[in-house]
Formats: structure tokens, sequence, C-alpha cells
């Protein structure tokens, strides 16, 4: 990522949204308008206690790729039962890539938890969306994205 760091460290994780959040405002509005939505709401990067709509420790439970050629993809976050009160899903619009790495280091957690992400504007005026997890990281470039809190998830 850019701006926001999320890396293992010391035995520990290491987030900190700070520099995008300083950056954000110089190119928000070059954001298409669901992404500029979801990385503008004060809640997303909002890292204390009580923040039940921030998105860190949201555990990946589901991918679904358009097997037509749509472009379309949706992830799906769970909540964390001691943070969240809904889960989150990932609508994206005009996908033109996308890509999952697994690093496979941390092998004593059972889901993958989303750490911190970061949404910046394309070249093509969609946006990249970069989610680092656990153990993995995920890549989405596209025309737009819709988030939303789900309490069915």
């Amino acid at each position: 990522m850019k701006y926001v760091t999320a890396i293992w460290d010391d035995g520990g994780f290491l987030v900190d949204p700070r520099s995008y959040l300083t950056e954000l405002p110089k190119f928000r509005d070059q954001l298409p308008v669901g992404a500029k939505e979801f990385a503008s709401d004060p809640a997303h990067y909002a890292l204390g206690a009580g923040n039940t709509r921030c998105v860190k420790d949201l555990e990946l439970s589901r991918i679904q790729v358009a097997t037509d050629k749509s472009g379309g993809l949706i992830l799906e976050f769970t909540p964390n039962q001691w943070k969240h009160d809904a889960g989150l899903r990932i609508n994206y619009s005009g996908v033109k890539s996308f890509s999952i790495d697994y690093h496979h280091t941390i092998d004593w957690m059972p889901v993958d938890t989303l750490l911190l992400d970061e949404i910046l504007p394309d070249e093509d005026g969609g946006c990249t969306h970069e989610i680092a997890l656990t153990d993995a990281s995920i890549i989405v470039r596209c025309e737009d994205l819709q988030a939303a809190w789900d309490d069915a998830i």
C-alpha cells in the first residue's frame, strides 16, 4: 500500500491509516462516487474501541467472481464477534483486474481478517482497492465499488 501501514512486526500487527487520511483530501474528488463515499466514511478508519463500522478485524468469508464478462466481483466480510454488529459486503463494478496473494506465514489463525485497506484513484477514472489481510492481500482495479454494512452477513 502507498500510504496505509499494515504489517506484521515483531509478533504483532502494526496498522496505521494516518498518512492515508492526511493524503485523502488531495485525491478524494478523483475517486468514483461509491469509492469516495466508502473511503471518506469517518468510521472506516476509526480504530478506537466501540466503533462497530471500522473495517479492521472483519473476517473474509466469501469471494464471488462473475463467470460472465460483466466485470462484477463481490467480497464479503463477516463481523468480528467482539467488535462489529454487522458484516460488510463490497460490490465492485467494471473490474479490470483482481488478485489475491496468500502469504501463508501466519498459520495459527483460522481465518484471514482485515487489517486495513486503501482506495486510490486509477488513471482511467476508476479506482484501485488494496486490502491487507492477516495472511493475504487483495488488489482490485475497477470502475467503482459500493460498500454496505449488512446484518445478514
